[in-house]
């Protein structure tokens, strides 16, 4: 079985990508900023968060972030 984690955010390329700054995605989903920021750096997206941003920025929650493959 391979379990997945995540490793480093891809939300700050996926923003420039689609040109679309912190403050319209806050707006847009009613995550709070410094919550935003967080998911730029360190935090993991709880999944509903995750649903959210992926729908707002047209793209997979997989697309969020880069995974790694762990065997179990």
């Amino acid at each position: 079985m391979t379990n997945f984690k995540a490793k480093k955010s891809n939300l700050k390329n996926l923003l420039a990508k689609r040109g679309i700054d912190l403050d319209s995605l806050e707006r847009n989903t009613n995550i709070p900023r410094d919550q935003l920021d967080d998911y730029l750096s360190k935090r993991v997206m709880n999944l509903n968060n995750a649903m959210t941003i992926s729908k707002e920025l047209n793209c997979r929650i997989e697309d969020l972030y880069e995974w790694t493959a762990e065997e179990a």
